[in-house]
Order: C-alpha cells, then structure tokens, then sequence
C-alpha cells in the first residue's frame, strides 16, 4: 500500500513539473520587463558585495535613489546574481529556464495542499495553473514567483508537519518561511495564517510557534543587519521613499483595495467562481457591488468583474483554515499595497483553486480551466510581443553619439545594454546626442530640440492588454485611468522614439521662465513656475552689440540659498554672496560675439518642500539683455 502510494504521489509531481515546464517552455526568450533591470542591478552589486546587494544605487525617473528602500528585501537578487556569476551576463533563455524552479515548487506545494483538503488535487493544482497573473508573471525575474514559491512551500510543509507530527518537515518550512521573509515585506503575513492552523490541530507545539514566527524574524533579523553593516533600516528608508513619492494617499489605497477585489474576480474563470458554496446573502452583496461599480464605471467588464470578486470573496472568506487564510491575506493585502496588481493576489490563488474543486463538478472545472488557460496564454503572447518589441527597437538603433534613455523598465534595460545612459532630471543635452523616449514607461520632460529618427508603435496582434497607452486596466498597476482586469482592445501598447538633438536656434534675447514661448530655450533646471535647481541653463539670442546680461531672482524665506553664480559660455561670469532672503540681481557686461550666448546659474543650497519632490534653489524671475 505504501509502494502504491509512492508511485502515485511521484506520478502526480511528475505530471505537475512536466506540465508547469510545457507552461514556461513557449516563453523563455521573454524579454526583460517591468522591475527586472532593478533587481538586476541587485544581483549585479551582489557579485561585488555579496552581503549587501540592496546596497546598490541606480537613477528612478531621474532621481538617484537607494534600492535599500525598494519594496522588497535582498533573495530575489541574490537568485539572479548565480546564473549572473556563472555566465557573466544577462542571457533571457538560461536564466528563464532556471526560473522555472519556483514555479515547479509553488505548483507541487499547491498539489500536496489540495491532496489534505479537497478529493481531486490535480484539478486544484490545474486551476492554480491557469490564474493569469501566475501564467504572466511568472515569466519575470521579478520576485513574484520566488517569493510564491517560499511562501506556497512553507504552508504545504507547516501543514504535513503538524498532521504528521514530523519535526522535520517542520523545520524545513521554517527555512522556506524565513527565506519568504527575506523574498518579500507582505510575508509577514505569513504569521497569522500559519497560526490559525497551529491552534485549530496543535497548538502546544513549541517547534509549530517557533515556524510561526520565522518570516517576519526573518524579515527582521534583515532589517538589524543592515542597520548595524550600514546605518540604515531599509524599512525606515522606503517609508521615506513612499511618502516623497505619495504612494500611500488616500485615492491610491483606495484605488488599489477596488483594483484588487475586480482581480479576485478572476483568480478563476467566472463560470467556475459561480459553483463556489456560500452564504446566501453574498449573491444580494454581489449584486449589489456589481451596481455601485456600474455607476463609477458603466464598462460592463469593470462591474462584473467587481461584482464577480465580491462573491468570490463572500464565498471563500470564512472560519476554516482556507477560509481564514484567503481573508487575513486579502485584507492585509488591502491595507499594505497600493499599485492594485493582480499579481499582488498570487498568495491565495491556491486556497481559492482547492474550495472550487470540492464545489463545482469536473465537467464545470475542465470548462472552467480551459476558458481560464486561454485567457492566460493570451494575455502572456501579448505581454511577450510587448517586451520583445522594446528589445527589437534598442537592437535597431546604431547611434553615432551619446545616448540618453527617457524610459524605464525594459526598453531601459536593452538600451543600457547598448551603452546608453538613464536620463538624470535637468540633464543638459549637447547637439549631436541621441534621445529615446517612451510614451508609456513613465518619460521625463524633456528641454531640448530633437530631430526625429526612428519611431514604433508597439500594436500586439492579440486584442488583449494589461497595459495601454489607454491605461484602462489595472492588471500591473491600478494608476490608471481605469480598473479593468484587462483590456479588450487593439490600442497601441506604447510609442517610442528615437531623436538627435539639434542646436538650438533662440529668438528671444530675455526669458521669462512663466511664459511659455520660453520653454523652448531653457536647457536644463529650471521649472515653468519659476523655480530653479541648484543649477539651471538657458539659450538667449545675443543682441548685435551685445549688452548688459542680468539674472534677476528671489530667495524665499524658507530657501537656503545665499550664492548666486553666472556662468557664461563656460566662463565665470559672476557670483555673488547674499546676506539673507530677498529679490537680487546679478548683472555683466557683454560685448559683440556669437549670436547664441549659454547662461548657467547655479545657486549654493537647495531644499525640498513639502509635497514637492523637486529639489529647489531659488526663483528666477527673468534672466537676459536689458
């Protein structure tokens, strides 16, 4: 009996491994996309401190940020950083192919779940297979999967330790349970699951508390590490990043708590959502949900997703271990993210797969699976032909000079790869530069007169998106215009464009940075409400017989600066030093020259306002020949 047993327990991890690798197989030359060159740059700061890849530092919409505040701790990059050491390079199949271990391991530990809790744990772990943001973004290298992975890993082997009565089994899920921590923050939801189940079957095991507690000391243990090696909390340093860049307000957490239940509503398909058991009373909040989202948003598909995800919830929320499970993770999702992704609802796509399994009949799964797996595979050609355009379009350009990068996430990466530079704010371009620039991966504006060169529109002949120029769904991120879980659409997914920027030719001999006929010969630093950085430059069109050249500003109260210095065609003009706030202005004389004269101001001190991520110098009221 035993034998029987063993052959069919390695028959079924069998069939799961061989089925997960058919999955992945179509897609292991995925580009590079989303947050993946920022783990990289992880792993590639791991290679020279292994201990502290976080350590890194890389340029985010133009500003230098630490990725000890990122929103996730260090395992992910020092996963990528192996194949990197061992192949010296980025190289999308071999490392694609290495990936496919976490999904392996979230698939089995879902099977070996399913087989305590419902009859028929291959349809569990097939539908588990079929959720679109596992079949997406499990073709990343960003944390999503690892992190699954640990986390899917652990409660399989808490709950076969506590069943069983093994102690291994249970120390080997405190290990998966502490590398969670170190995979992701949302781990340390974790703690109250796994104790849910420790006090429903053995609540007096020492050993069971001590595994309880292993993410979130993990996670901990981290967070000391890296304040005692580098005088920093990594916690502390990205709650300064989230409140700089106002992640956490109010709309965004609401936004995001809506986008995820629309997601829940399609964890499964909803023919299989509607066999799920529940209370009666979750088919009248249902419908009732389903109407107060038709009148934020008439899009049928956002209602009946909302409605769908409601019910959902409705249906598996409860006092059971699943139960309990899919509501302490929901709600801590609600609470602690605020991008709305679906991918953010992995942690309980599990749970979700096995309650359908034990409510609806195998003729409903099967159809449910199949409708659910088209939708996935979709969804992923479509993303794949997204990500591979951006790697075609670096491919295709062959610049002559420097080359400047206005984009993030994976066209970023492919160009970086080409020996281009991420665009700092207020960078100064000098003729004969290249500029790339993105419609969709969050561009800077950009002072500069640029030639066009090259263009794409990236269209994926598949009428799907998950992101759009249209920003309709909220399948990535709800800071969109819309929530939809995907978009039906044929709309360009984004624009790209190639430039060289041409010298500039100014008309006007004085600028007033508030007019709007200015903006064309300001450089670089200087804001359209006046406001400078610690160093701005501008274009002027010389007069014939030259002229006094004046720099009229004011410091606020509230401004540090007190060293104003002009600097002219590459030469010291003037500097002056200012004893407190007020209006100055700082005058040269210049005689006959070139027609075009460069003026660069640059101020001592700068300081950030309030709500302002701008670093801010001083206010510059007019600059020119008078």
């Amino acid at each position: 009996m035993n034998k029987t047993f063993l052959f069919i327990r390695v028959h079924s991890w069998l069939m799961i491994v061989f089925a997960v690798f058919l999955l992945r197989l179509p897609f292991l030359n995925q580009a590079i996309q989303g947050d993946d060159p920022y783990y990289l740059y992880g792993a590639e700061h791991a290679l020279i401190d292994p201990l502290h890849p976080a350590h890194a530092h890389y340029l985010f919409q133009g500003d230098l940020v630490d990725m000890r505040g990122f929103p996730h701790p260090p395992l992910n990059s020092w996963i990528l950083a192996a194949p990197l050491a061992v192949l010296g390079e980025v190289q999308e199949v071999p490392f694609h192919f290495r990936y496919i271990l976490w999904s392996m391991i979230a698939a089995v530990a879902t099977w070996s779940l399913a087989r305590r809790f419902c009859e028929r744990p291959i349809w569990a772990t097939l539908l588990f297979l079929a959720v679109p943001a596992f079949v997406v973004n499990g073709n990343s290298f960003e944390s999503d999967l690892p992190f699954l992975a640990m986390w899917m890993g652990a409660i399989a082997l808490f709950v076969k330790a506590v069943e069983e009565s093994s102690t291994k089994a249970m120390w080997v899920a405190g290990i998966f349970a502490a590398l969670a921590g170190l995979a992701a923050y949302q781990s340390i939801l974790l703690a109250p699951i796994l104790a849910v189940y420790l006090i429903e079957k053995r609540r007096n095991w020492i050993a069971g508390w001590v595994v309880v507690i292993a993410a979130p000391l993990a996670l901990g243990a981290w967070q000391i590490f890296e304040w005692a090696t580098g005088g920093v909390l990594p916690a502390s340093m990205l709650g300064g990043y989230i409140k700089t860049y106002g992640l956490q307000a109010g709309p965004n957490k609401l936004r995001s708590a809506a986008a995820l239940i629309v997601h829940a509503g399609w964890i499964l398909s909803p023919l299989v959502v509607l066999f799920l058991r529940g209370p009666k009373w979750r088919f009248i909040v249902a419908g009732a949900a389903a109407a107060a989202a038709a009148i934020y948003d008439p899009n049928p598909l956002f209602w009946f997703s909302f409605g769908c995800g409601v019910f959902l919830l409705a249906s598996c929320m409860g006092r059971n271990f699943l139960g309990a499970w899919i509501a302490i993770f929901f709600l801590g999702a609600a609470i602690v993210f605020f991008a709305g992704s679906a991918r953010y609802l992995l942690p309980i796509a599990a749970p979700v797969a096995i309650l359908a399994v034990r409510a609806a009949p195998p003729r409903i799964l099967a159809a449910g699976f199949a409708l659910q797996m088209t939708l996935a595979l979709g969804l992923a050609i479509m993303n794949y032909q997204h990500w591979d355009a951006y790697r075609k379009f670096a491919a295709s350009l062959h610049p002559a000079g420097r080359v400047w990068i206005n984009a993030e996430w994976g066209l970023r990466y492919y160009l970086e790869s080409e020996g281009g530079l991420p665009l700092p704010k207020g960078q100064a371009m000098r003729a004969g530069d290249t500029v790339v620039s993105s419609a969709l991966a969050l561009p800077l504006p950009v002072n500069a007169q640029i030639a066009p060169v090259s263009e794409m529109e990236i269209r994926p002949a598949i009428p799907l998106r998950i992101i759009s120029l249209d920003g309709r769904s909220a399948f990535s991120s709800a800071s969109g215009r819309e929530l939809l879980p995907f978009e039906i659409s044929t709309a360009p997914v984004d624009r790209v464009r190639a430039g060289v920027v041409i010298e500039r030719k100014p008309e006007l001999t004085s600028i007033d940075p508030r007019d709007p006929q200015a903006a064309t010969q300001i450089v670089s630093g200087l804001f359209p409400d006046g406001w400078m950085t610690d160093q701005a430059t501008i274009v002027l069109k010389r007069p014939d017989r030259g002229g006094m050249l004046r720099a009229d500003i004011s410091i606020p109260d509230v401004a540090p600066a007190r060293r104003l210095t002009m600097i002219v065609d590459g030469q010291q003009a003037g500097d002056e030093l200012f004893a407190k706030a007020g209006a100055y202005t700082l005058a040269v004389l210049l005689g006959e020259g070139p027609p075009t004269v460069t003026v660069t101001l640059k101020v001592d001190k700068t300081f950030s306002a309030p709500g302002d991520l701008r670093k801010l110098g001083a206010v510059v009221t007019r600059v020119g020949f008078r």
